[in-house]
């Protein structure tokens, strides 16, 4: 991100000092319309970067080719998803507060991370719950909830919540749908989630992530996973209404059937579920020898 934001600071400096050096004859009126800009452009929160319309375009553009010549960049790919979510946030804000569920997500505002969330205790579950399934999940694409990117360009206090929502949430999307984390699955997701919740971010990476594929790979995605995403995740509750960490305990199967999801095509998994199941099971254990010496 070092080049466009060098780029926006210099556009910072450069209007600041247009506010400091105004023409002859405009020395009374002109400080005080850029000292509103100012107040404007306060941070509404914390991490919260304002932007003025040059600059937003500015780092839309440039996040939009960073996003596509290298989709590792993931503060680019996030600072995309903030930048074009605009008409959309208020829509999936509207829909969590039309349910109880999403309603209490909005006054809660839970954060998913590992401070947030206790694996021990979720691994203690019964196998063929949710929160049992989500490690599992974890153990087989050796992932954790601590990479996703915070919400920086979204003015709006709340609807930056819903946007970090979303994004916090983009792994339980991944566990109920029974997706790994390479790229044909992730496209498949990203299908599955614009349709689901019609994120321009989500659309932008569904239409040109398949590009970087193999043939066979993206006639396989098309062929067998583009069909599903868009069909179940047209047909399905809104995720983003979901309180997950409240159905930790929840069977995972009557869980799809309620959120009218059914499962993909058979993805390609880098590690089989039995290594997975192994990892979980010793964290199960681990958790229990914690809990006993806790008690003696």
């Amino acid at each position: 991100m070092s080049l466009i934001s060098t780029a926006l600071r210099a556009s910072r400096h450069s209007t600041r000092n247009l506010g400091i050096i105004a023409p002859a004859g405009h020395a009374v009126s002109s400080p005080g319309r850029w000292q509103k800009r100012a107040v404007n452009t306060q941070p509404a929160y914390e991490g919260h970067i304002p932007l003025n319309w040059f600059e937003a375009g500015f780092l839309t553009v440039g996040s939009a080719l960073m996003a596509l010549t290298n989709p590792r960049r993931g503060d680019m790919v996030a600072a995309l998803g903030d930048l074009t979510s605009g008409p959309v946030l208020p829509r999936l804000r509207d829909a969590m507060l039309e349910s109880a569920e999403g309603r209490q997500i909005l006054r809660d505002r839970p954060r998913v991370n590992s401070h947030t969330v206790d694996m021990d205790k979720l691994a203690l579950l019964p196998e063929g719950t949710f929160g049992n399934a989500y490690v599992t999940w974890l153990e087989r694409c050796g992932v954790t909830p601590d990479t996703r990117e915070p919400v920086h360009y979204v003015d709006d206090p709340e609807l930056a919540y819903v946007m970090q929502r979303y994004r916090e949430c983009h792994d339980f999307y991944h566990c109920i749908c029974g997706l790994p984390v390479n790229v044909e699955s992730e496209l498949a997701l990203k299908f599955f989630e614009f349709a689901n919740l019609g994120l321009p971010m989500a659309g932008f990476a569904a239409a040109f992530g398949h590009l970087r594929l193999t043939q066979a790979k993206r006639e396989r995605l098309f062929r067998e996973f583009v069909p599903w995403a868009i069909k179940c995740g047209s047909s399905a509750q809104s995720l983003i209404t979901v309180y997950w960490e409240k159905r930790w305990e929840q069977n995972v199967e009557d869980m799809k059937k309620e959120f009218g999801i059914w499962d993909p095509p058979e993805p390609r998994w880098s590690r089989p579920l039995s290594e997975a199941k192994a990892a979980a099971a010793k964290r199960q254990k681990d958790a229990e020898a914690k809990m006993q010496q806790a008690s003696s």
